[in-house]
């Protein structure tokens, strides 16, 4: 009989994957933590490691103009990387900051997506996030989520989508427009899934998908043709305290080490990685 460990390395290594969702262009990749500096910047050793796991394509994410600005910089740098252009829910403000009008801020988002051509990907990471209204009011998230989604009409691009305990209005905005994208760092119910992949979308698992017994029971009840892989790096690593944790296989774990003894060849302990996207 053919040993099950070995059957499952050798399937592991078949297997290609890309990451739809990392956010590579967090000071935490250049060394910084926190406003302090650890280590050098070690981004490159971090794709190194991801495209020997069988990791093909990355799509970095934008959080607001100037990462969206970063992130194509750094796409790019090689023909496996790609991008995004959006503003997160909990940045919204940013539509009105420095007496900035609306639609100057959204002209800066298109300028980056013609200056990308073929590297932009989606229009994201935006939407919606009732968790961290501290922010950003409701109100000035929805307005401005509708605004992202005019570029999703005008460049026919595909949506990164951000969504937080808002999953009902999420949901009955996106009824109002023909587009399609994925929920991202899905946690929601699995009623909640079915209604986004009723509209066309898919749904987006890391590990903050992963995290209690009730999110794996979640999870198994979606099509796996709907189903999207991402780390969101360097946040939503699943550790030892989530309830997917027992699943990852040895092969799947990278030495570690902490960040002010860092190491080109280790993963810095708590900061995830594309490399990880075998985990989840």
């Amino acid at each position: 009989m053919v040993n099950f460990s070995r059957k499952m390395s050798s399937l592991t290594k078949l297997r290609k994957y890309v990451d739809i969702g990392a956010n590579l262009t967090d000071l935490m990749y250049t060394g910084v933590y926190n406003g302090s500096e650890k280590h050098q910047n070690d981004l490159e050793h971090v794709l190194n490691r991801s495209w020997e796991s069988s990791v093909e394509k990355i799509i970095i994410t934008g959080g607001n103009y100037k990462e969206s600005e970063n992130a194509l910089e750094i796409a790019n740098t090689d023909d496996r990387l790609y991008s995004t252009v959006g503003c997160h829910p909990t940045r919204c403000l940013e539509f009105e900051e420095n007496s900035t009008l609306p639609s100057e801020y959204v002209e800066q988002l298109k300028t980056i997506i013609r200056r990308g051509k073929n590297k932009i990907v989606a229009i994201g990471e935006c939407g919606l996030d009732y968790d961290r209204v501290q922010f950003c009011p409701v109100d000035v998230q929805k307005k401005y989520f509708e605004l992202q989604l005019s570029l999703s009409e005008e460049f026919r691009l595909p949506l990164f989508l951000h969504c937080r305990n808002a999953a009902g209005d999420l949901y009955e905005i996106l009824c109002k427009y023909n587009l399609r994208g994925v929920v991202h760092s899905f946690d929601g119910t699995i009623e909640e899934a079915k209604k986004f992949i009723e509209l066309g979308y898919y749904i987006g698992l890391n590990g903050c998908s992963l995290k209690t017994k009730e999110n794996l029971e979640t999870v198994a009840k979606l099509p796996s043709d709907k189903i999207l892989l991402e780390t969101d790096c360097p946040w939503c690593e699943i550790r030892p305290s989530h309830a997917g944790y027992q699943y990852i296989l040895n092969e799947h774990q990278f030495a570690t080490t902490k960040k002010e003894k860092w190491k080109s060849d280790c993963m810095i302990k708590s900061r995830n990685e594309p490399s990880n996207i075998r985990q989840v």
